[in-house]
């Protein structure tokens, strides 16, 4: 099977075609898309500041379940951006600004992956104010917003 054979197949599943054709639906999961990169970015937006040492010490015992909830944002946004993205595929798969959302994607979760290795488990609290979890933070902040950018981009072009 060819590309755009596959592409043109996707396309045409009934799931894709019901988000096209029942008015309200495709706004709906362009909506729910935007609610889980909120709760993803505010979330993880928070861990962030924690490791970098701007928010205080009183953060600590929230970071786990903010991580959890991160884990549910993510897990939103791509379900939806999978919806949204399989009505054009075609467009999609040629539109630069997709293309650096989708590299970016893939940098952000590299890193929040390194940071849970650096830190020998699921708790990221053992690597507070840390050099390593510094880093991973400030790179996890510039790689998100780079992503909700990007992801805002791609209706332009």
């Amino acid at each position: 099977m060819q590309l755009s054979a596959a592409f043109q197949w996707i396309e045409a599943m009934p799931l894709v075609r019901m988000i096209v054709t029942i008015p309200g639906l495709y706004p709906a999961v362009s909506a729910l898309h935007i609610l889980g990169i909120a709760l993803l970015v505010g979330c993880i937006a928070t861990v962030d500041l924690r490791l970098l040492g701007i928010f205080s010490i009183k953060m600590d015992e929230a970071l786990p379940g903010l991580i959890r909830m991160a884990l549910c944002g993510f897990a939103i946004a791509v379900t939806t951006g999978l919806l949204l993205v399989s009505v054009r595929i075609g467009h999609y798969v040629n539109n630069p600004a997709f293309l650096t959302k989708i590299a970016i994607l893939i940098m952000a979760a590299t890193n929040a992956l390194l940071l849970r290795q650096a830190a020998g488990s699921a708790d990221v609290r053992l690597v507070l104010e840390t050099f390593r979890g510094r880093i991973a933070a400030g790179v996890s902040l510039v790689l998100w917003t780079s992503a909700v950018f990007s992801g805002r981009w791609i209706a332009f072009l």
